[in-house]
């Protein structure tokens, strides 16, 4: 295994959570190619921290080329992939022993930027921090962890901003989490002023463009108005899968995510696999990304050095932890009863938002 020329080639489409795991974990036994249009990972864990703080943006934006030792990353775009095949954007093309499907989802900025050029990213945030600072009223669309951990984050620097929350459903945090979080999370909420809309009280949608500093109205259900200078959208996700072709373009759903087996091998295929945010019925969550990619790293390596056998995946139980700001949060652990609270949801995301941890994951100085 020491020649990499006698190495299977394993081509790992993406350079999200789960494609730096795979490719990491099997750049000792493979010959790893990482393909990725972006010029630097995007930790969007830590995004909406460098929306209020652009100081942030360093940790949010983080280079790729000291990921692997033996491997290469290729800044290109997987244009079509089937099994044995992979074609980029640049023409070139692979003919890998293993595939590992790990593009992730596209997400509504600040979730994400979507930008591959690192500086026009930071241009994206900084305008937006601008904006944002200007603004007396913000609003919010939805209720997710985006929505709750972005009023935290503008309330943590602009405790004076008025920020309001609209959801359709009729309460916050959808999702299988227990009621108690909820409620936790709502009384962070209401400690720091802000305000909820929910049960689909909002009547229609901005016509301004969100993150844009312009003050509109709008109708609400029961004959009221509410007026805000910026809004941002915080739901939303989008799995990337349109490169699918030939042959696994069966196992794609009518929502663009992928079938798969319980050792997460792409439906019909035995050495094309998909992990993350486009497999069907998985959350798209970076901790479920990660699980996925140590399973399928495990079973790929075992194929290739012959070393132990093949396991399934074992989905992990609902789980989240979600700050409302760097020092308060509420979460729902495995194995733990009841609500977690403040401190440990600030150790384990709030106060560094995984950058350090991150950072390690590359190869970086934590």
């Amino acid at each position: 295994m020491s020649d990499s020329a006698r190495r299977p080639m394993v081509a790992v489409i993406g350079g999200g959570y789960g494609g730096i795991t795979v490719a990491k974990q099997l750049d000792d036994v493979a010959e790893v190619v990482l393909v990725e249009p972006k010029q630097s990972f995007e930790h969007s864990i830590a995004a909406l921290r460098a929306l209020v703080d652009p100081s942030w943006l360093t940790k949010v934006y983080l280079p790729y080329d000291k990921l692997l030792t033996h491997g290469r990353v290729v800044r290109d775009r997987a244009v079509a992939v089937e099994s044995g095949r992979v074609v980029l954007g640049s023409g070139e093309e692979l003919t890998p022993d293993h595939i590992v499907l790990a593009t992730g989802s596209r997400y509504s900025f600040p979730g994400k930027a979507g930008l591959l050029d690192t500086d026009e990213a930071h241009a994206l945030f900084r305008s937006s921090h601008e904006a944002l600072a200007a603004a007396d009223r913000v609003l919010l669309l939805g209720s997710g962890p985006v929505g709750i951990e972005l009023a935290g984050e503008i309330k943590e620097v602009w405790p004076d901003k008025h920020v309001v929350i609209a959801e359709l459903g009729d309460d916050i945090l959808p999702g299988p989490f227990m009621p108690e979080l909820r409620a936790t999370l709502r009384r962070h909420l209401d400690e720091l002023g802000v305000e909820l809309l929910l049960g689909g009280r909002l009547a229609e949608q901005p016509s301004v463009e969100p993150g844009t500093l312009r003050t509109f109205t709008l109708p609400t259900g029961d004959g009221d108005k509410i007026t805000a200078d910026i809004w941002f959208r915080c739901y939303g996700v989008w799995p990337v899968t349109d490169y699918l072709a030939g042959d696994l373009v069966a196992a794609r759903t009518a929502e663009g995510r992928v079938e798969v087996t319980p050792q997460l091998r792409v439906a019909g295929q035995e050495s094309v696999y998909a992990v993350g945010d486009i497999v069907a019925g998985n959350r798209p969550t970076a901790a479920h990304a990660g699980r996925m990619a140590e399973a399928v790293a495990a079973n790929i390596r075992a194929a290739v050095t012959g070393d132990g056998e093949e396991q399934p995946y074992v989905p992990i139980p609902p789980a989240i932890a979600v700050p409302v700001g760097p020092r308060r949060g509420a979460g729902q652990f495995p194995g733990v009863e009841g609500v977690v609270g403040d401190e440990i949801i600030a150790d384990v995301k709030g106060r560094d938002l995984m950058t350090g941890k991150i950072a390690g994951d590359l190869g970086l100085p934590e």
